[in-house]
């Protein structure tokens, strides 16, 4: 056969393997030492939030799960208070 002629370990790809060289994943809080998140803030809070308005998870952050139930508690607050939109199209 004319697939044999070549090396077995000769492997081709039409795109290039992708390598991780991802940076490790910190928490923004701990770094900075940032205590209280404020909900009244909604520039700030807009950094943890998708274009449709949804709180981004951990993994996607970084955030520690102290502080991402703090970011989500305060991102409810601020959407009570009609600082946040509960559901938009484009926010960023």
């Amino acid at each position: 056969m004319a697939f044999n002629t070549r090396n077995q370990s000769e492997i081709r790809y039409l795109t290039p393997m992708s390598v991780d060289n991802r940076k490790k994943k910190y928490c923004r809080f701990k770094k900075n030492g940032i205590k209280y998140i404020d909900y009244k803030d909604p520039e700030f809070l807009k950094k943890f939030l998708n274009e449709q308005g949804k709180i981004l998870p951990r993994r996607l952050t970084g955030t520690s799960l102290k502080f991402q139930r703090r970011i989500a508690q305060a991102v409810k607050r601020a959407r009570h208070l009609a600082l946040l939109p509960y559901v938009t199209d484009l926010m960023k």
